[in-house]
């Protein structure tokens, strides 16, 4: 069996609408420069708050990926 090795890296995306979609739109926009992403892990999910009302989610997110020697 051929060996691999993954990187891992940790992103913040965020979403006027939910935690889902921070996540969602965290790996879409990672997937245009990175390739072959194997796994999304959410570490941590908060939210902006102003004046009393969430204006914002916010969900980190574990990627790894995997890599390749140039």
């Amino acid at each position: 069996m051929a060996e691999s090795v993954y990187k891992v890296i940790e992103l913040v995306g965020t979403s006027s609408e939910s935690w889902e979609a921070a996540a969602k739109a965290t790996v879409a926009l990672a997937s245009k420069s990175l390739e072959d992403l194997r796994i999304a892990e959410v570490v941590q999910m908060d939210m902006q708050i102003e004046e009393g009302k969430v204006v914002a989610y916010r969900t980190k997110v574990k990627l790894s990926f995997k890599y390749h020697k140039e």
